[in-house]
């Protein structure tokens, strides 16, 4: 009877692995520790293409007319803050990543480390006036691949539950993908009424921020699972 579970578990760990033809599967920690450290740079990033009036005789004016990259700086930092956010609720529920989730986050946060410059671009088209339909569907359009990917990297993680957590149940995993979902269709839209009217679009981009701030109840219950299963293991 012993034989037969090791035979059966062998074979099953086996038939996981034949169905995974991207690589082995890694622990996710350094995953998220690297993802961690890019996205912190790149919100550092962000306050140093905030450039000091040059004229210092009306520094008080100056200093408003840097509005523009106020309102860049405060959105993008925020944006960004809701990536680090949801990141961290992906990998939260996935077990390990394989060759494709180390490539998909990759390309990710290759977007995300250039997002201080599309949001200085952003920020400089306002200040000067000129370029601002054109800087906004630079910026929208950079946006728009980071949130697709945040799409693709959770759905192929949660495809067939093969790299998801065991606590990570259907409905989790479900409500996860309902949040994720709406963000290039919302960012698509901003971009699109961007090229319309800058400031228009710029609105609706921000107006992702309080919404995408809102806690995902469907994985509530998964953590406290996970939670009590830690605390039964010790």
């Amino acid at each position: 009877m012993r034989w037969y579970r090791a035979v059966r578990g062998t074979s099953t760990r086996d038939a996981t692995r034949s169905s995974n033809p991207i690589g082995a599967e890694r622990d996710p920690k350094r995953v998220v520790t690297f993802s961690d450290a890019v996205i912190a740079i790149a919100v550092t990033l962000l306050v140093l293409e905030i450039r000091p009036p040059e004229d210092t005789h009306h520094l008080l004016r100056g200093l408003l007319e840097l509005w523009p990259s106020y309102v860049a700086y405060g959105i993008t930092f925020l944006l960004i803050g809701q990536m680090w956010v949801n990141h961290h609720v992906m990998f939260d529920h996935i077990r390990s990543a394989d060759r494709m989730v180390l490539l998909l986050n990759t390309l990710l946060l290759l977007v995300i480390a250039f997002l201080p410059f599309a949001s200085s671009v952003l920020a400089e088209a306002f200040e000067s006036g000129h370029g601002k339909r054109t800087a906004l569907i630079f910026y929208g359009v950079t946006y728009e691949l980071a949130a697709v990917l945040f799409n693709v990297i959770w759905e192929y993680a949660r495809r067939g539950r093969r790299l998801l957590t065991s606590t990570t149940d259907d409905d989790t995993a479900g409500a996860i993908s309902r949040r994720f979902h709406p963000a290039p269709v919302w960012i698509a839209a901003g971009t699109a009424l961007g090229a319309l009217h800058p400031v228009v679009g710029l609105i609706v981009v921000a107006a992702f921020i309080p919404f995408y701030w809102l806690p995902i109840k469907g994985e509530i219950a998964s953590l406290q699972r996970t939670r009590e299963q830690s605390r039964g293991d010790t």
